[in-house]
């Protein structure tokens, strides 16, 4: 069944506001690439947890916010652990007085050197005792572990923290990556790929990869193996990305000559895609196109339709604004 295609043509209207964009388009080199969804990852990425029993006393940081290494983040209610801490200064100094006691009696003949090794023991017990309380008394006071952003706040003032409860995540923006997952009959294929391009659909934003590596591991259900694309690590092109953020992984597999249009130049209605094409008399016309597969960067190949040397308007919404007005 042969598709009709379908021709407009009118008079190039003048747009008032700024002349219609347009690119003529030639077979030129372009990148073949195979894509695969992806999640933006942080390379460093911490989760602060709890390691003390104890209320929410204090956030000083809220999701977003740039912290620094040793920054306070969030005080808890650590009175039982002080107690705690108390009562084992208080062992320790005891232990320590018996112990010289023990010492002098020993010199002295009044006691074994056997009573001597007791006290001894005693007082190392002790000194543990009081180091470990200490150390769980510090940790009352939660401080980034690294320099970067907080990413998300998993407690709030007044909540209950329990060991090992998460309370704050916390990721560097300098180092972020996308992971992919590709079917296992892909991977012989981007074994040999070093080169990627990432898409972010939503921020109409592409970059170009700084490492990729295929991971030695494979999902035993679904079959696909992780794939990691590592992103450029400078400020200005990671601005709007973040972690969790969905992402579009293109895997360089070679190259070719191809005839191609940008992808927003395409107009599609239903089944059928066309492009506007402008005449060297200025005039515009509505045309069928039969498309390939996307390569390159935002770009769709051409095989069938278009003729290299012609000019097609970039913008559709433009170029249909130009043909109402026409009329």
């Amino acid at each position: 069944m042969k598709t009709s295609l379908l021709i407009l043509a009118l008079p190039l209207a003048t747009l008032a506001a700024e002349p219609l964009p347009t690119v003529v388009v030639q077979p030129h080199p372009v990148a073949l690439t195979f894509p695969a969804d992806g999640l933006i990852e942080a390379m460093q990425q911490a989760t602060v947890a709890a390691q003390v029993s104890g209320r929410v006393l204090e956030v000083k940081v809220d999701a977003g916010q740039r912290v620094t290494k040793g920054e306070l983040l969030m005080r808890l209610d650590a009175r039982e652990a002080s107690e705690a801490a108390a009562g084992a200064e208080a062992l320790f100094i005891n232990a320590k007085a018996n112990y010289e006691r023990t010492q002098r009696l020993v010199q002295q003949k009044f006691l074994s050197p056997a009573a001597l090794d007791k006290a001894k023991a005693d007082f190392d017990a002790a000194a543990a005792h009081r180091g470990a309380t200490a150390a769980t008394r510090s940790h009352a006071q939660i401080v980034a572990p690294i320099n970067g952003i907080v990413a998300q706040r998993h407690a709030e003032l007044g909540d209950m923290a329990q060991p090992g409860k998460p309370l704050l995540t916390v990721y560097e923006p300098g180092g972020l990556r996308a992971t992919a997952n590709v079917p296992q009959y892909r991977l012989r294929e981007l074994r040999a790929v070093k080169e990627a391009r990432v898409e972010f659909p939503e921020l109409g934003k592409w970059l170009d990869s700084a490492s990729v590596t295929v991971l030695p591991t494979a999902d035993a259900s679904t079959h696909v193996s992780p794939v990691r694309v590592n992103l450029p690590g400078k400020a200005e092109a990671l601005a709007g990305i973040v972690p969790g953020m969905f992402a579009r992984v293109h895997f360089v597999v070679g190259r070719a000559v191809k005839l191609t249009v940008p992808a927003g130049a395409v107009v599609r209605r239903g089944e059928v895609a066309a492009v506007y094409v402008q005449a060297a008399d200025g005039k515009l016309a509505l045309r069928q196109l039969r498309l390939g597969e996307a390569v390159g960067s935002g770009e769709i190949e051409v095989l069938a339709g278009l003729a290299a040397g012609e000019k097609v308007a970039t913008d559709p919404v433009k170029a249909g604004i130009a043909i109402k007005a026409a009329k």
